[in-house]
């Protein structure tokens, strides 16, 4: 288990979490085994938590045929994914993953499922923000969900009730200037409650390289479906990602951590211009 540091709402750190094993995640349900006392728990809010010693992405994702395998040997283009960063603005105790920038955000998910949070991501820091653009490619308003943003949500225990969640707001632009924000509320819901609405970064991630689940499969992948209609939009090129934790980090810099916020895995398009 790596240590973890608590924020203003003592909730344990998703990055230390996600090395953690599964057995060891699974004994935060009741100890008589009835899941009671879990299932009377409210979710879990990591966006005032910090981490420490979790090991850097290195962002590689291999490419076929000039895309990323999909299931059963097909093909899902490149541009189906973020293909470049616009601008980042870390905020504050922002850093995991850096190294690994740009890589690490484009393409697909690496999802960890249910039990443990992925570790190929950009922590945004306190109130940062990424904007990424599809270049040759762009979200189209189709049936249902339009695309999907990853971050590295589990359920706490397993439990998808106690979701632990870093949080986030999603914007979307045709042309990088003019912007509409899908409505956030960020206030946790009350006990037994599981959903933060359109916010970002509190549905765990089940696709990954390799592992046959569609990346752009909206009820196998994971992640937080968005459709633009509720926008009254119908195309979309540029997304932007904005963290809502409410932490102050440490005035010292030795005691600052480099992980507390969103973590951004990845942004998928579902309904595809160029499909």
């Amino acid at each position: 288990m790596k240590t973890a540091t608590f924020g203003a709402t003592g909730a344990l750190g998703a990055i230390a979490i996600a090395i953690a094993s599964a057995s060891a995640l699974a004994a935060c349900s009741s100890s008589d085994g009835s899941g009671a006392a879990a299932d009377a728990a409210p979710p879990i809010s990591l966006g005032d938590a910090a981490f420490f010693d979790a090991p850097e992405p290195d962002g590689a994702k291999p490419m076929v045929d000039g895309g990323f395998a999909g299931p059963d040997g097909s093909v899902v283009r490149a541009d189906r994914f973020a293909t470049k960063v616009v601008s980042f603005t870390p905020g504050d105790c922002a850093g995991f993953g850096l190294p690994a920038m740009p890589g690490v955000v484009l393409g697909p998910p690496v999802g960890a499922g249910s039990f443990a949070g992925g570790l190929d991501v950009i922590t945004l820091g306190v109130s940062g923000e990424i904007v990424l653009v599809f270049d040759d490619n762009a979200i189209g308003d189709g049936p249902g969900a339009d695309f999907l943003v990853f971050e590295n949500a589990f359920w706490a225990g397993g439990n998808p009730e106690r979701p632990v969640a870093e949080l986030a707001e999603i914007s979307v632009s045709e042309d990088g200037v003019t912007w509409k924000a899908f409505p956030c509320n960020a206030s946790a819901p009350g006990a037994g409650g599981s959903s933060y609405g359109t916010c970002a970064g509190w549905r765990p991630v089940y696709s990954a390289p390799g592992n046959g689940i569609s990346p752009v499969d909206t009820k196998a992948a994971g992640g937080e479906p968005y459709d633009l209609a509720e926008l009254g939009m119908t195309s979309a090129r540029f997304v932007r990602v904005r963290d809502l934790a409410t932490v102050t980090c440490p005035s010292n810099p030795a005691n600052k951590s480099t992980t507390v916020g969103f973590d951004l895995d990845a942004v998928a398009i579902v309904n595809a211009k160029l499909p």
